[in-house]
This record gives structure tokens, sequence and C-alpha cells, in this order.
């Protein structure tokens, strides 16, 4: 007999050697471009301007398929726990550490694009049974977006971030947790958004790296370095936000090159960890390359290139400009990331701001860049949305 669609059962990854051979002749087979015509000479154009350098490139290809171990990825996977539940006719795959402590709260963490679950796998321990008796623990669940990781990849459109938000109040109450935080940032700061706004029956409150506020509000009254973040977010999607728009638009066309090359995959990829992290040059001056591959490998062997960033086409700019956010919220600004939204602006859609904090290092990526701030900053987040209701 088919399983209840309301079954949620262990899930094991495991990619076939065949899959890792293929792989690694693609790699090895690749076909690449002469060098980009900038080389961060100063005055002039920095290295990366064109995207990524084939030097760069060349190095992170011969890493991936001489010395990367996808095996250890799997392993640090299966630790944590992998589930998979169907909803909506949709499987859905997810991360699942219950605390060992009586006292843990239920916590979801969405990733966006180009992330995933790996940008999490790190920090899972951490939250759900900390070293230190006083922070609080969690019970951490983290999903596969549709189409991306295990997921299953929607066979029509309809899986946009407020879809999305409902599925994962449906997968919070299969755990058993019908009251629960929410933490996310890119498309998982906007689905965060949609889980505050639209469900505060069962969401405590969020932690945030994205915010968002309502349309058409003027810089009048901002600080000299709010102005700067508004100028830089708007100069970002003018001149910077191509990657944005092709997967806004025609996500199957550039989906050919995500499926079926390696290299493409990686440097589509690695272009946005280089410009969105909060470094001088390369991203792995904060972020490990065992990381970046961890991520793209995952995309590559689970073939989701095209069915992620099909994301775009379902969400982009879809954010309901009328939504308002009344549970308890902490936002997090980091000074690297592309897209930072003035508090005053933040707080038109989220009404009850309970912590803001803007440090001094970290990009788009976090969890993956410091970590370890990371870490202490969602508990502190995370805890002042709870003391909010007492």
């Amino acid at each position: 007999m088919p399983r209840p669609t309301r079954d949620v059962h262990a899930f094991e990854a495991h990619a076939t050697d065949a899959d890792l051979d293929d792989l690694r002749a693609r790699l090895a087979a690749a076909r690449l471009p002469e060098p980009e015509t900038v080389h961060g000479a100063a005055p002039g154009p920095r290295r990366w301007d064109q995207g990524v350098p084939l030097a760069d490139l060349v190095d992170v290809v011969t890493y991936w398929r001489t010395e990367y171990d996808w095996r250890s990825f799997e392993e640090r996977l299966d630790r944590v726990g992998q589930f998979r539940t169907t909803i909506d006719d949709l499987g859905i795959h997810f991360l699942h550490r219950r605390s060992a402590r009586a006292d843990a709260t239920p916590l979801i963490l969405t990733h966006g694009w180009p992330g995933s679950i790996a940008e999490f796998i790190d920090v899972v321990e951490e939250l759900a049974d900390p070293d230190d008796a006083d922070a609080p623990a969690f019970h951490v669940v983290a999903p596969s977006l549709p189409g991306f990781g295990y997921s299953d990849k929607p066979a029509a459109t309809g899986w946009g971030t407020e879809k999305i938000a409902a599925a994962w109040v449906e997968l919070m109450g299969r755990l058993g947790y019908s009251r629960f935080l929410a933490h996310g940032g890119d498309w998982g700061g906007n689905i965060t958004t949609v889980l505050g706004g639209r469900f505060p029956e069962h969401v405590l409150g969020i932690h945030t790296t994205f915010a968002e506020g309502p349309p058409g509000l003027t810089t009048d009254g901002l600080t000299p370095l709010e102005r700067t973040w508004a100028e830089e977010t708007r100069t970002f999607w003018r001149h910077r936000a191509a990657y944005a728009k092709q997967q806004a638009t025609r996500p199957q066309t550039i989906g050919y090159s995500l499926v079926d090359s390696p290299v493409g995959l990686l440097a589509w990829i690695l272009d946005k960890f280089a410009e969105w992290s909060d470094t001088q040059d390369s991203p792995f001056e904060t972020i490990s390359r065992d990381s970046v591959l961890d991520d793209v490998t995952l995309y590559w062997l689970t073939r989701t290139g095209a069915s992620a960033a099909r994301i775009y086409y379902e969400s982009h700019n879809s954010l309901d400009p009328g939504l308002r956010v009344d549970v308890p919220s902490a936002v997090t600004m980091y000074p690297g990331d592309v897209e930072k939204c003035p508090r005053p602006w933040a707080q038109e859609r989220y009404r009850q701001i309970v912590r803001w904090r803007s440090p001094q290092s970290g990009g788009h990526f976090p969890s993956l860049e410091v970590p370890e701030y990371f870490v202490e900053d969602l508990r502190e987040g995370l805890a002042a949305v709870l003391a909010a209701h007492r």
C-alpha cells in the first residue's frame, strides 16, 4: 500500500558512485573560456567585476575533482537526522534535530537561493543542545525549499512563498509543534515574514536577516548610514541583479546550463558567494571551499538548478505590500549583505521589533561566514522574542 500523505519517514542521502564518477569526468572535460579582461589593478575595475575569474574557478574545479569529499557531507546530514513527508502532493525533505532539553522551543530555519540546508548543517547541534545550560535550546527543523535539494520539484506553477509558508505550518504541526519560532534569510527571510504575518496563531515570533518595508517609503528622517543602505540596495537591484531577472523571467533557459554543466553551475553560484559575502576579494576569505562545494554539489546531484531558479518566477517582487507582522521580531542586518533595510522602514511592516542588530562583519551567508556570531545572535534574538510573551 502507498504511504498515507501525512506520513513522516526517515531519509538517507546517498549518491551513486556512477553519479560521482560522472561529475568528475565532466569536470575533467570542461571547456573553459579565455580569462576575463579586468585584472584588478588599481585604479580600475576589480578582479571579479566581470564575474568569477578564470584562475579562481580553475582552482576550485581542480579541488572539486581531486580532493572534495561528498561522502563526508552525506554522513553529516545523516547524523543530524533527515526526513521526508508529502504536503499538497509534493515531497518535502527536512532536517530535524530534537533537543534533549525539556525547555526547548521548536524552531524552523528556512534557507534561500543559492543556499540550501548546507547553510545550517554545522549550527543545528549548537542550537539544539548548547554547551551552556543558560543558553536557550531549540527543536530544530530545516526544510529544503520545494525544487531544492531532496525536496520534490513542483510540476506546475503555484509554489510561491505564500504556499511554502502554509506548508511549513503543516510540516511543523505534523511534528507536534503547533507553536514555533521561525528564522530565515534571503527567500527564507521572505517566507519567515509571511509566516509571522499570516500565521500569528502558530508563530511565536521571528528572527530574520531579511527585512523589507512596504513600498513607497521616503528617505526623510533616515540617518546617513540608513540612507547609504537604501542607496546601496537600489544600486544592487538596478545594476547587479541580472541573475534575478533571468531566473524570474526565463528560469528554464538558464536551467539547461545549470543541470548539464557542473562548471556552469559552480560559476553561477560561486559568483553570488563572492559578491554577497563580507570579503575584499575571494569568498574563501571567510567561507571554506568545502562549504561552497557542499552546497553546489547538492544542487548538482539532485539536478535542481532549474527547479530552484523557479522560486524567482513564482515569487519575485511578490511580498504583499499590505502584509504586517505583529508577532515579536528580531532583525539582524549584516554589513556585507546586498540588501539592507533601514529600521524606520522595517518598523512599518514588523510592528513589534524587540531586538535590532547591525554587527561589524558578516554578509549574506552569516551561518557560513561568521558562524559563532550567527548562533549567538540567533539565540539572543529568539530569547528576546520569547521574553516578549512573558
